[in-house]
């Protein structure tokens, strides 16, 4: 396989995984429909700093040692679903509260302050705290590195595909849910989608916390 050809196909496959709707597209979703602009940018940026940080790792191989390690894929596994059942939960707390205004006063609380270091530090977590993604890339990435060529190298240039990929289809979300906005704004709106991104959320974590 060539370096090009490796290339493509590596963005063929990852690409179909970025546009899967799942936790990432849920919590990229709503922090921007709340109007939290450089939060949701923040969130975009630590999920795709997880994202190089695995395909990195598992380039110089580190990530086969948690794969190999029981105890270590445990903790890991049990501090994410832990975090996002947390996540999760707390959201749906919030919807559950009388008077829940139009302008949102109450997202502070639910989210934090709108800005990027914030958003980072949580998509960052919500990334790293996912020993599955360490196990994807382990199972596939090296399938798509050329014989010959350097394992770290190849192996960086195709995870920065799949960020890229990544930036593009989240660039896409942050449009769709501003144009959303005015609508997500009411009351009612904004709690049905709170409801429906706290379940999906704390649905990761105990899925997680379930899986084998």
């Amino acid at each position: 396989m060539e370096t090009g050809t490796a290339l493509w196909s590596f963005a063929l496959v990852v690409g179909l995984l970025t546009i899967t709707p799942g936790l990432d597209t849920a919590l990229v979703l709503r922090t921007s429909a709340v109007g939290h602009r450089r939060r949701a940018w923040g969130v975009v940026l630590g999920i795709q700093a997880g994202t190089f940080a695995w395909g990195a790792l598992t380039s110089l191989g580190v990530t086969a040692l948690l794969t190999a390690s029981h105890v270590a894929y445990e903790v890991l596994r049990w501090a994410g679903a832990a975090y996002l059942v947390w996540m999760g939960v707390r959201m749906l707390a919030e919807t559950m509260r009388r008077g829940v205004p139009a302008v949102a006063d109450d997202d502070e609380a639910a989210l934090g302050a709108d800005s990027l270091p914030a958003g980072f530090r949580q998509g960052a977590l919500t990334n790293l705290l996912n020993p599955k993604v360490g196990a994807f890339y382990v199972a596939v990435l090296p399938q798509f590195i050329p014989p010959g060529a350097g394992q770290f190298t190849t192996g960086v240039l195709l995870t920065s595909v799949h960020v890229a990929l990544g930036l593009s289809w989240s660039t896409a979300l942050i449009a769709c849910a501003r144009a959303l906005r005015t609508w997500l704004r009411r009351p009612g709106a904004r709690r049905l989608m709170d409801r429906v991104t706290g379940t999906v959320i704390a649905g990761f974590g105990i899925r997680l916390a379930l899986s084998d």
